[in-house]
Formats: C-alpha cells, sequence, structure tokens
C-alpha cells in the first residue's frame, strides 16, 4: 500500500473549471509524432494516463499554417480536418480517468513555413531563428487581430474535442507572446512594446481570449519561462520574469513555469540536479493563488513531496520522467516505488523529435511502441514454451532480456565474464557526469532478483565448448550472445575506412583504456569520429586526471551528434571551462615521430600537434566470437539440443544504449513467436487517400 508520507502526492487540485485527481501533471513535449502519427501519439498519451498521471498534455499544437515546423513533427490544428486525430488524443486520456491537456501556439518567426511556403512574421522585422535564408516581417495591427482570431478558433475547437485544459504557450523564447514579451524580440513603438507593460499586452489579450472562448469547461494554462539564462540580455526571473507573474497572476488557472531556452529546460543528468529549476521558479507560488506546476526531472517521491510542502510547487511536472516510467504515479501509489524506472536524463528522448522519428527511451523500451507493436511497459505475454534460455554477457541488451524474458515466465542463466553486471554502462557511468546512467543497470538488477526463474553468474567467462556442456547439464535450447563490443584500436570510423597510418611514437588508446583506469599524463589528443557524448566526457576525464588535452574533431562542431540531445553547447562550454583546446573540421591523417599530422577535411592543409597519447574515438567492434563459432557448427548444436542462437545488442550492431536495451526487449517479446522475415514487423499509419 502506498506509504502515508506520499498522500499529499494524491491529493485533489482544482485548474479553473476542472480537478485534477493528484498532483501529478505531465507537461507538454514532443514525441516526433504528432499529427503525422496520431494513433501512435494517442496510445502513448494514453498509456501515461492509465500509468496514473492526473493532468496529460499533448505537445505543441500549430494553430495556422503560417506557424508550421515541418519537417518536425508536432501537433496540428488548423482547422476542421485536424480535429479527428487530435480528439483521438484527448479520448485516449480521458479513457483512464485523466484531463487532457493541449498546448496550442503560434510560434512566429521561429517557424521557417517550409512546408506551407507562407512568408514568417514576427513581433519585429527580424532573421528567423533557423538556418534558413529567410526574415520575418513585422505584424501589423490587423496581423495580431488575425493570431487572436486563430488562437480562439483553436481553443474552441479544442473545447469541442473534449480537451480540459488548454494552454496559452509563452516559454522556450519559441512561442509568439513570448517573442513580444522578449527585449530582444520586441522593438515595436506602438502600444505593444517599450514598456514591459506593453509588451506583455498581447500575452495578456490571449489570456482574455482564451478564457472568454473556453474557460466555462477548460481551465487555462499558462506556460511562461521566467528566466532565459542569457543576464540581462533576456528575461531574467528576479526582474522581468518576476515583474510579468505579478502583472497576470490571477489571469490563467494554472502555472506552468519553467526557464529558457529548451537545452536549459531539459538539461542533462550531466549538467543538472534533479529539482535544478527551483531557484529560479519558486516565487511564483509566493505572487497568485492559482496552482503552479514546474518541472525537474523529478524521479524520487521524497523530492517531490518535498517540493509541495515547501509550497514550491502545487503538481509536479514531468516530461522525461514520465517517458521513462508512464506508471510512476501508480507505483507510488501502490507502495512499489523500487520498481520506479528512473529517467536517467540522456536525452535519448528528445533526439526522436529531432531526427524527425517516434520518441524513443533508454530506461523505458517499449516508449513510441505501444501503438504500432502493442507493447505495453507493465505488461507481456506469457511464454509459449517451457524452453530454458542461455543469455553470455549481462550489459545492458543482456539484463533487459533477461528480465522480459523471465517476466514471460522462461527459465534464465546468465553469464557475465566480469566481477559485476552492466557491461559498458556499468564503466561508463564512472566517467564525469554519468553517474545517474548507472540506473540502466540497477533497475534491470533490481527487477531479477524478484524472479525466481533468472540467475546471473558473474565471473562466468565462458567459450563454445563450455557453452555446449552447459547446454547438456541445464538443458538450455535457446543461447543469446550479449557480448557487447570494443572501441576500435586503428582509428577505423566515418572518416578512415582503413587503419591510421602510424608508427609507435605515440601511445595509441581508446576509451576503453580510459575508463579501465590507464594511467595517463602528458598531451592527449582525443580523436572523435564518434560524435555523441563519448569524446567530449573523455576529455574531461582525462583533464580531471591531470593530463594537456587537445579534442579533435572531423565534424564542424565538437560532440556533433548532441545537437539532438541538446547538450552540444554545454559540452562546448565545459570544454572550454576546463581548458581543452578543440580543432574541429580535421581528422587525424597519421601519427609519426611523436608527432599527430592532422588534415582539414575540407581544405586538406596539415597542421602538427605534438602529444605523447592518442586516444580514437571512432567505430566500435562488436565481439561476436562466440556467436559465430557456435552458429557455424550446426552439428555441435544439434547434438547439444540448442535449438537456435541469436546475437543481440552491441554485439550485433554497436550503437545506443537505448538501441542495446530496446534490441533486448524486441527479442525478448518476440521470443518463441511466430515472426514473419518478410512482413513489416509493426503497424504502420498511412497519409489518407
Amino acid at each position: 500500500m502506498r506509504d502515508p508520507r506520499y498522500d499529499i502526492l494524491f491529493e485533489p487540485v482544482k485548474i479553473g473549471p476542472v480537478t485534477a485527481h493528484n498532483r501529478f501533471y505531465q507537461v507538454p513535449h514532443c514525441n516526433g509524432m504528432g499529427h503525422a502519427y496520431p494513433k501512435a501519439e494517442a496510445a502513448m498519451r494514453g498509456m501515461k494516463a492509465q500509468g496514473g498521471w492526473a493532468v496529460v498534455s499533448t505537445q505543441e499544437v500549430e494553430i495556422h499554417p503560417g506557424s508550421e515546423w515541418s519537417p518536425y513533427i508536432e501537433g496540428r490544428l488548423w482547422d476542421e480536418g485536424d480535429m479527428k486525430r487530435l480528439r483521438m488524443t484527448a479520448d485516449a486520456i480521458h479513457e483512464h480517468g485523466a484531463l487532457a491537456a493541449i498546448e496550442i501556439t503560434h510560434n512566429g518567426h521561429a517557424s521557417a513555413n517550409h512546408y506551407s511556403r507562407l512568408p514568417a512574421m514576427g513581433v519585429s522585422e527580424m532573421m528567423i531563428d533557423s538556418y534558413h535564408p529567410a526574415q520575418a516581417y513585422a505584424m501589423s495591427k490587423r496581423d495580431i487581430a488575425d493570431v487572436r482570431r486563430w488562437h480562439r478558433k483553436a481553443a474552441l475547437r479544442s473545447k469541442q474535442m473534449g480537451f480540459d485544459i488548454v494552454y496559452v504557450y509563452a516559454a522556450h523564447d519559441l512561442a509568439l507572446p513570448f517573442h513580444f514579451i522578449s527585449p530582444q524580440r520586441n522593438q515595436r513603438t506602438d502600444e505593444y512594446g517599450g514598456s514591459l507593460e506593453n509588451r506583455v499586452r498581447f500575452l495578456r489579450e490571449l489570456l482574455e481570449d482564451t478564457k472568454d472562448a473556453v474557460g466555462d469547461t477548460c481551465g487555462i494554462a499558462l506556460r511562461f519561462t521566467v528566466d532565459q539564462l542569457i543576464g540581462a540580455r533576456g528575461m531574467v526571473a528576479e526582474n522581468e520574469g518576476r515583474e510579468v507573474v505579478e502583472m497576470l497572476a490571477e489571469h490563467p488557472d494554472i502555472w506552468d513555469v519553467n526557464i529558457s531556452d529548451w537545452s536549459n529546460d531539459s538539461a542533462t543528468s550531466r549538467f543538472a540536479e534533479q529539482g535544478f529549476q527551483e531557484k529560479y521558479t519558486a516565487f511564483v507560488n509566493k505572487l497568485t493563488t492559482k496552482p503552479v506546476v514546474g518541472v525537474g526531472r523529478f524521479t524520487s517521491p521524497d523530492a517531490m513531496v518535498s517540493q509541495i510542502k515547501r509550497g514550491i510547487l502545487d503538481m509536479i511536472g514531468a516530461a522525461r520522467p514520465s517517458i521513462a516510467d508512464p506508471f510512476l504515479p501508480s507505483k507510488i501509489e501502490s507502495g512499489q516505488v523500487e520498481d520506479i524506472r528512473e529517467c536517467i536524463g540522456c536525452n535519448i528522448c528528445v533526439s526522436g523529435d529531432m531526427i524527425i522519428a517516434p520518441i524513443r527511451c533508454t530506461q523505458n523500451p517499449t516508449m513510441g511502441e505501444e501503438f504500432r507493436r502493442g507493447w505495453h511497459p507493465e505488461k507481456i505475454e506469457k511464454g509459449a514454451s517451457s524452453d530454458a534460455i542461455l543469455i553470455v554477457g549481462a550489459g545492458p541488451s543482456g539484463l533487459e532480456s533477461a528480465m522480459s524474458l523471465g517476466r514471460r515466465g522462461y527459465n534464465v542463466t546468465v553469464a557475465e565474464a566480469n566481477d559485476h553486471a552492466g557491461g559498458r554502462v556499468h564503466c561508463e557511468s564512472q566517467l564525469p557526469g554519468l553517474s545517474a546512467w548507472r540506473r540502466v543497470v540497477d533497475y534491470r538488477l533490481g527487477q531479477i532478483d524478484k524472479l525466481d526463474n533468472v540467475q546471473v553468474f558473474l565471473h562466468s567467462e565462458i567459450n563454445k565448448q563450455q557453452v555446449l556442456e552447459f547446454a547438456k547439464q541445464l538443458n538450455i535450447q535457446h543461447v543469446v550472445v550479449a557480448t557487447g563490443s570494443k572501441w576500435d584500436r586503428d582509428g577505423i570510423g566515418r572518416v578512415h575506412r582503413q587503419p591510421i597510418p602510424r608508427d609507435k611514437s605515440v601511445h595509441i588508446l581508446t576509451p576503453d583504456d580510459v575508463m579501465a583506469g590507464k594511467q595517463i599524463s602528458g598531451h592527449v589528443v582525443v580523436y572523435d569520429d564518434d560524435h555523441y557524448y563519448m569524446g567530449g566526457v573523455i576529455a574531461e576525464c582525462l583533464v580531471n586526471a591531470g593530463a594537456k588535452v587537445t579534442l579533435v574533431t572531423p565534424a564542424a562542431d565538437v560532440s556533433a551528434w548532441t545537437h539532438n540531445t541538446l547538450e552540444q553547447i554545454h559540452i562546448e562550454k565545459r570544454l572550454g571551462d576546463l581548458g581543452i583546446a578543440i580543432v574541429e573540421k580535421h581528422q587525424v591523417q597519421r601519427v609519426n615521430s611523436n608527432q599527430i599530422i592532422l588534415e582539414h577535411i575540407v581544405s586538406a592543409k596539415n597542421q602538427t600537434i605534438n602529444a605523447q597519447y592518442l586516444v580514437l574515438v571512432t567505430a566500435r567492434r562488436p565481439l561476436s566470437s562466440l556467436y559465430f563459432d557456435l552458429d557455424n557448427d550446426a552439428e555441435s548444436l544439434d547434438h547439444a539440443g540448442i535449438k537456435s542462437v541469436t546475437r543481440i545488442g552491441d554485439c550485433l550492431a554497436p550503437s545506443t544504449i537505448a538501441a542495446a536495451v530496446y534490441h533486448g526487449h524486441r527479442f525478448a517479446r518476440e521470443f518463441d513467436c511466430d515472426v514473419d522475415a518478410d512482413a513489416v514487423p509493426f503497424k504502420r499509419e498511412y497519409v489518407e487517400i
């Protein structure tokens, strides 16, 4: 049963004319599905409601073709034709007793309008935010009236579809109302410019319009950025941020407050702790009688209770924690706190929107698969046979597979060569800023401990012959090889398809050496052709150990792929603050006579660095020899009674930790099932014709 300490989290909260049945509030967040995949969108949001979230919100929903985000896939409510898609989401949320919230918005000059090809308009004449050769025109009074009318129509349509809470969006430096307030953006000289009171006028009008249109049955939410974290150049919480809240204190039915921009609001665990927004948003609750919701990557119920009791928040807002565990509220309510899949703050969920693909999660492999594969985060079909399985390797893929197969009722034995489980996660979680990633291992080990039919053996490195012997002794019918991968020592990657020419004058290392604790001193060059987090975090680790570090990358930005996880700017700043030299757009051409010769990827001009060490962060090599030893000996497999040998995770195709977990989960779901290798393995959504 629920721990009485957490009773306060399950008190109802009145939001204008509607009431949330507890204090758990899934704030608006993107998911890469939106208007293009409405059934997937609805199923994902519905799962949150089933998991106990009292309020479940959409992502931002465009109200007009003059404010659209193509190629990014957000919500869309341009006219009545979009309503049946969004109504599916409202209905899925209501099916489980939650309130459905919709974040309608016009994004002004933040939208490039690639699909509609309409010119962008903004509070003032200015270039649009993206690297698109276009500028926005300054809105006339007629344009302002148009946007107010479009917003009102979208609010009325939202009410008609059954949404319970309608947003006015003024956050993240993305929405038009915030652009009016921003001293950076607003250069007007009429009654909508100049003083703060004038700059707030448009937001006030939208709030009043929305309240007048739908406030009789819908709660009105204001999502507002109180601080942009850019100092006097923008909104500052203790100055204009506070003044805006004072001006509009009683206008909305609920305040949804945060910081800007998105990379700060959704800061990763590497750069921000749980509850990190409190110092910026704590003042809001003191200035209004209306409930306040905010975020901070909350996963601890004790931290949530503290927020409520200290008067910081009235509702616990979450995007990422609700993705990692849609059933987080239900687990707290039923006294299963130890079963929560805690968000690790890696932002792989954000990458779905950024790469224009359905959302995914490192901790929750069912995220985004609720509709197309029918996966449920807490339910899995029982097995179809009594076959036993041996999994070789207890990394993220092996552990996820073992846990999920165990839940299906299969007898599973896991053999791990090391004295610890976790594979790459065990090692990487010891690097600077990545300790939260340990949750990937801890959650799965904790769940496996509850399963009598799953056993994990450490110090158990096994070869082909031992596998065959164990199969006979333990009556194992299936072998899963999840032995992971190692970083390549030859520099082979995206740029180099052959080994980098080198002599022995410079010590060649990989991240595996650094994570193993190899002592390194002097000048170290880190060559990053991986472009995710590893190059930067290895450089940071080496500096912390006393080395002088230069990071070289053939990309235009350091850790270039982390633009998709909103980390790139934070990583580059961290490296700069640590005194790490960064050389971009260069590849390592060769290593010779204590020198590392670099070549510019465009001009082909060379430069030379004298260094004692070169750390190659390039490709990873699957440790798949055991798989091929077994797979290539059908006769021995048959004699041992082994029906199948499968490789999963990094042993098959090195990728992200999220991909390894997903692959392990998919194997467990599909095991013993009749899977047609020629068929599309999931349901698709089609454009209407």
